[in-house]
């Protein structure tokens, strides 16, 4: 439960002592309006009051005000504040999953889609965080892991660099060789019961051509937990030149994002090599960071503290008039 909006709490059945707040206020406006009723039936100054200034009401409601904010930030750091922050992931797999297919020479993107799409993904491995288990799939008419899921970073790189362009497409398929290599990911020796997160990061310029249904692919995905991130590469613009004659290679947009949606994962596009490098940058916070629950007690102990250093402060400024 939580009684203060927009806060979680991990001992939240100490906010009912806040109900003694208003009780407070209750009895400090039933004494103040007793004291002014009777210093009304004492109307008349008395020699006393010329040598003792009158007490100024706001100071004390001041004080009194602080005073209660103090208790306020008190009992809610009493409960244990939590927020959510993001904590770099000690653990997970990654498998880069490129398409290689022929429609990757297009030049719209310079020098081409493949090479493009080669650098980026290797900048990418080299963010990751050093324990990452990396696999590296490619896939056109058919889909191959080039390297099983590995923590030497330096050997996906090299199997990035080794794709070449073949006929086809076929991103279904390429989705179910990269859950292949996730099933092959070492088990973490700190913890080898449990199962590190993976995630797919697939690239791909076009639509299934060959093989089995890319959504049936994405539903086997989610149901193995394993969300996909999907990029689309290119311009709608791009051609390839075959046999003498440029043929129209548009990037496909629409599967790639239904693939993300189903899986669970995030649909991206990018139309050069520039906004290509910001996704994995983007994608690469998101898997290498996972949310958790922080508590935050010291931070309202401290606005509490302050509080009550202000009261006392207002506290003093009204018996100042005394010798």
């Amino acid at each position: 439960m939580s009684l203060i909006p927009m806060l979680s709490f991990l001992a939240p059945s100490r906010l009912w002592l806040l109900l003694l707040i208003p009780a407070l206020l209750v009895l400090y406006l039933l004494l103040y309006r007793r004291r002014a009723q009777k210093k009304k039936q004492q109307a008349g100054r008395t020699m006393l009051d010329y040598v003792i200034p009158r007490e100024l009401p706001w100071k004390r409601h001041v004080a009194v005000g602080l005073s209660v904010l103090s208790l306020l930030t008190l009992t809610v750091a009493f409960a244990k504040p939590k927020d959510t922050v993001q904590v770099p992931r000690e653990r997970a797999t990654i498998v880069v999953a490129i398409d290689v297919s022929n429609s990757m020479m297009a030049t719209d993107v310079k020098p081409d889609r493949l090479t493009a799409a080669k650098q980026g993904a290797v900048q990418f491995v080299k963010n990751l965080p050093e324990k990452f288990n990396v696999s590296v799939v490619e896939f056109a008419g058919t889909a191959n892991i080039l390297l099983p899921p590995t923590t030497q970073h330096e050997d996906a790189i090299t199997a990035i660099n080794t794709m070449r362009l073949q006929p086809s497409t076929a991103i279904g398929e390429g989705i179910y060789k990269s859950l292949d290599a996730i099933a092959q990911a070492p088990p973490d020796p700190d913890h080898p019961n449990s199962k590190p997160p993976a995630r797919i990061v697939l690239l791909s310029d076009g639509k299934t051509q060959i093989g089995r249904p890319a959504s049936q692919a994405a539903q086997a995905s989610k149901k193995e937990n394993v969300p996909i991130y999907t990029i689309a590469y290119g311009t709608p613009g791009g051609t390839i030149e075959v046999n003498g004659t440029y043929q129209p290679v548009p990037v496909d947009r629409a599967e790639l994002a239904g693939v993300a949606k189903i899986s669970g994962g995030e649909a991206y596009r990018a139309e050069s090599a520039g906004e290509l490098k910001e996704v994995y940058k983007d994608i690469g916070s998101s898997v290498g960071k996972v949310k958790v629950d922080k508590e935050v007690t010291s931070r309202w102990a401290g606005f509490g503290l302050g509080f009550a250093i202000l009261a006392a402060l207002g506290m003093i400024s009204l018996g100042a008039r005394w010798p």
